[in-house]
């Protein structure tokens, strides 16, 4: 009897690695971005509480 069995590629199973396929050009480190990201989030809440009174609206 005939076994009914699916074979697949052995080496890649259907899995690509995409990280070898591009390079970005711009290379930042993780620290920058979250510092980046706590400076957005400060001048947020600082605009937040006083932007008001900082851009002269009622």
């Amino acid at each position: 009897m005939a076994k009914d069995k699916v074979s697949m590629p052995q080496s890649t199973g259907g899995l690509i690695r995409y990280f070898d396929e591009y390079k970005s050009t711009l290379q930042m480190k993780p620290g920058l971005i979250i510092v980046l990201v706590v400076v957005v989030i400060i001048i947020s809440i600082i605009l937040h509480t006083y932007g008001k009174t900082m851009l002269g609206l009622p």
